[in-house]
């Protein structure tokens, strides 16, 4: 009795339930992916799917198109985020909190009843649904992702850095240019990567927003999965891992030594 509570007590068991949820739900899942794409309907091993993938033009136009909507949706994202972070980063009073209030609260409903709602509101106002609806959907799904890791990044700046720049002369734009956006880097790179990863792998918003007009690497994918049947099961998980490494390759260029930019642009 007292080994099972000393093993209860000690911190490391309590570890072992994410480890197994880990290994259950995202290791093996990969490991799946992997298996499969490198594999034809026999078993056989195999890079067919992937000559596939690269031989099929509307294949790859669809890759590139989600890629630079993907990218577009970042951009716009950070051009409106940016600002609504810094203005919620530097208020006073119940500013900061009304604002945050008001992001939060489209984000307690499903995303699919916003892109459902979105729909609606385009209906309603006689809007085509097309790309713009799009581009639309996205940014507004997705632009919270976008704002909070830059607002806790400058909540959480050094104001003595922004007050030693005031002294020395700076200007605000001075300060802004060579303090304040300097320091709010790590925040951006995260929140580029929050959004332009789920971004470029959705495919629910590109068909309820567009009825299927406009198809995304995302759709692709889930065709191969949900309609394509067991043989094109192993198709689908060439997609996938191509979709992987590409989500891989962003997060590793994203990542950013934080020790430069905890000094600002003065030095």
């Amino acid at each position: 009795m007292s080994k099972f509570l000393s093993l209860i007590g000690s911190r490391r068991s309590w570890a072992w339930p994410y480890v197994l949820f880990l290994v259950l739900f995202v290791v093996l899942p990969l490991i799946l992916i992997i298996v499969y794409a490198f594999q034809d309907s026999e078993g056989h091993f195999t890079l067919q799917n992937f000559v596939k993938f690269f031989n099929t033009s509307e294949a790859v136009n669809t890759f590139i198109y989600s890629l630079a909507i993907a990218l577009i949706t970042t951009i716009i994202c950070l051009l409106l985020g940016y600002p609504a972070a810094y203005i919620m980063a530097t208020a006073e009073f119940r500013t900061p909190q009304v604002m945050a209030m008001l992001f939060i609260l489209p984000m307690w409903i499903n995303f699919l009843l916003r892109t459902l709602a979105t729909v609606e509101l385009f209906n309603m106002f006689s809007l085509p649904l097309g790309e713009g609806a799009l581009l639309f959907g996205m940014v507004y799904d997705f632009l919270p992702f976008m704002i909070y890791p830059i607002y806790n990044n400058l909540q959480k700046m050094d104001h003595s850095l922004i007050e030693a720049a005031q002294d020395l002369g700076a200007n605000r734009v001075e300060t802004f240019l060579k303090v304040i956006f300097p320091l709010s880097t790590p925040g951006i790179y995260s929140g580029i990567i929050m959004v332009f990863m789920p971004t470029v792998s959705t495919f629910a918003i590109a068909e309820l927003l567009t009825h299927n007009k406009i198809t995304l690497f995302g759709s692709l994918i889930q065709r191969s999965f949900g309609e394509g049947g067991l043989t094109m099961w192993n198709y689908g998980a060439a997609l996938s891992l191509i979709m992987l490494i590409i989500i891989a390759l962003t997060s590793f260029f994203g990542e950013k030594d934080d020790t430069d930019t905890q000094r600002g642009g003065l030095v």
